[in-house]
Parts: C-alpha cells; structure tokens; sequence
C-alpha cells in the first residue's frame, strides 16, 4: 500500500504545481499584463512567463496523468466511472485531457503563434481573451478538486 501513499502524494504535489500555476497566471500575470505592469512589451513579457512556466505545467500534467491511471489501475477502481456519485472522477479526467490537449498539442502547434500575432496587432484584445480563458479552466479546475476532494472523503451530491 505504500506504492498507493506515494501515487496520492505525487498526485496532489503535482496538482498543487498545475493549478497553483494556472491561478497565479490567471490571477496575476495577466491582470499585471494588461494594466501595463510588466513593462512596455506586455505580450514579449507575458510570453516569457508562460514560456518557462509551460515546461513545468507539462510535467506536473504528466505525473498527474500517470499517479491517475496507476491508481485506477492499481486499486481496480474503474467501475467508479459507472457511477454518478464519482463525478468528480469524470471530471478530473475531463480537466486533465482539456490541460493535456492545450499543453501538447494546441498551444506548441497552434495557440502560441496565434497568441503572438493577436497580441502584435491588438495586445489589449488578445490578453483580454486569453484571461477570460484562463478564468473558464481555473474555474473548472477548482471546481473539480472541490468536489474530487469532497468526494473522496465520502460526501456526495447524489
């Protein structure tokens, strides 16, 4: 069992740097971005933010993804994904794939280059956009370990 103690731990530690950061740039960076705080290049200083959080986000989704699945797996939970009284466990999945696709794929093959060509054209718009998005996952994610932590220690909405 003490692989199990040790999958939970690296789960939360890894959770608590992911969305940790996903707060500090949603409620910081970017409200410090568009009043004009990190300088006069508010999208060159917000990009090189993003950039060096980016790598740490990237591994804490991966550990966060591996602890998950190790755990279904080693505790033979699989069957909780049939009831609506573990919503919260569709809802860690949903939030880790939305994060996952966004990290991955998106963001280095899309979203960056976009972000960056907005931003050149219309800097006040493009962080605009990219805070309310922020605000939508930050608010998913709290949600999600409001109600994963709840739910673990049994209390449900069912």
């Amino acid at each position: 069992m003490n692989d199990i103690i040790a999958a939970r731990a690296i789960h939360v530690l890894a959770v608590v740097i992911w969305i940790g950061g996903v707060a500090m740039i949603t409620l910081s960076v970017l409200p410090a971005a568009r009043r004009g705080d990190l300088g006069p290049n508010r999208i060159a200083a917000f990009e090189a933010i993003e950039r060096r959080f980016s790598g740490h986000a990237r591994i804490a989704v991966l550990l966060v993804g591996l602890s998950g699945l190790y755990m279904l797996y080693r505790l033979d939970i699989w069957a909780r994904f049939r009831l609506a009284e573990f919503w919260w466990m569709h809802a860690m999945v949903f939030v880790w794939l939305v994060f996952a696709i966004l990290l991955f794929i998106a963001e280095p093959l899309i979203l960056h280059r976009r972000f960056h060509e907005w931003g050149r054209r219309d800097p006040d718009g493009a962080l605009a956009a990219l805070q309310r998005g922020h605000w939508v996952l930050l608010a998913l994610s709290l949600v999600t370990i409001f109600g994963a932590v709840a739910g673990s220690q049994g209390w449900s909405l069912f």
